[in-house]
């Protein structure tokens, strides 16, 4: 194939990059920049073994020819994939629980997870709500909403067990409080928590957002990067659209909304709120 070479020795070319990012960008809204390029064609080559594919303009004609759902639902999941885990940015998750859940109504609270990956955020945030109102109201009065592009990740979020480095940054207190040891250093979500949440699948791109009743806490982290600036605006200002008056946005410390045309009013890093 083609002439550039990574540290992984894989060989591609320009052309093949270029027509699966744009078949990302235009099925998914994900965009990966110049410097994320090997790490990308990396990715889709491991899918292209898989699928048995000579090389990646191969996988770049399956893709545009667009008759190949499994193989369309692996390369979304490969892209989209980061390694995450329970209690990421502590720091935010404190904001919340410190000053965003005393101000939540005491009934019927929903709070979106909008890029839940493999569940680990959804299943945080109950048990930080859990332990701060207890786990009765909990039960009774929260729902969790997660949602993702891959059908993957969404099948481990629903099933609840994680390996070792999931939880090992999991305060002591809530590794107990939140979780049953399964053998092989696997933890399974203790069966409360995994009641409050709900797991669908989800493409952010796909604006507006198909909610009934809106959210009061909407958390969208570590996936605006994937957007351009006009697709961020678009996807802020349609979580906007679905979020109570008085609502919350969670964003990531690292992705600030300076410079976006927004309603949101910015609280703290990474905090965001809808005006009464």
């Amino acid at each position: 194939m083609g002439g550039v070479q990574t540290p992984a020795t894989l060989d591609f070319n320009e052309a093949e990059y270029q027509r699966i990012n744009t078949w990302l960008r235009n099925r998914s809204g994900m965009i990966f920049l110049d410097n994320k390029k090997e790490s990308l064609m990396l990715r889709m080559d491991k899918v292209r073994e898989t699928y048995l594919l000579p090389d990646l303009n191969a996988l770049a004609t399956a893709l545009e020819k667009g008759q190949n759902a499994d193989l369309e639902t692996a390369v979304i999941h490969a892209a989209s994939t980061n390694h995450t885990y329970f209690f990421r940015e502590l720091s935010v998750l404190n904001y919340f629980q410190a000053s965003i859940l005393p101000e939540l109504p005491i009934t019927n609270v929903r709070i979106w997870s909008a890029a839940a990956s493999t569940g680990d955020e959804a299943y945080s945030i109950a048990m930080i709500a859990a332990q701060t109102r207890g786990l009765d109201w909990a039960k009774k009065q929260l729902a969790i909403l997660g949602t993702d592009i891959s059908e993957l990740v969404i099948a481990h979020a629903e099933k609840g067990i994680y390996g070792g480095l999931h939880v090992d940054k999991t305060p002591p207190e809530y590794l107990d409080y939140g979780f049953d040891p399964v053998g092989m250093n696997q933890y399974r979500v203790k069966q409360q928590f995994q009641q409050m949440c709900t797991f669908r699948r989800l493409n952010l791109k796909n604006t507006p957002y198909p909610f009934k009743r809106p959210f009061h806490v909407v958390f969208c982290r570590n996936v605006l990067y994937y957007f351009d600036r006009a697709q961020q605006t678009e996807v802020i200002e349609a979580i906007y659209n679905v979020t109570e008056p008085g609502g919350w946005l969670i964003t990531s410390v690292t992705m600030s909304l300076r410079g976006l045309q927004t309603r949101w009013q910015p609280v703290e890093v990474g905090v965001y709120r809808k005006p009464l």
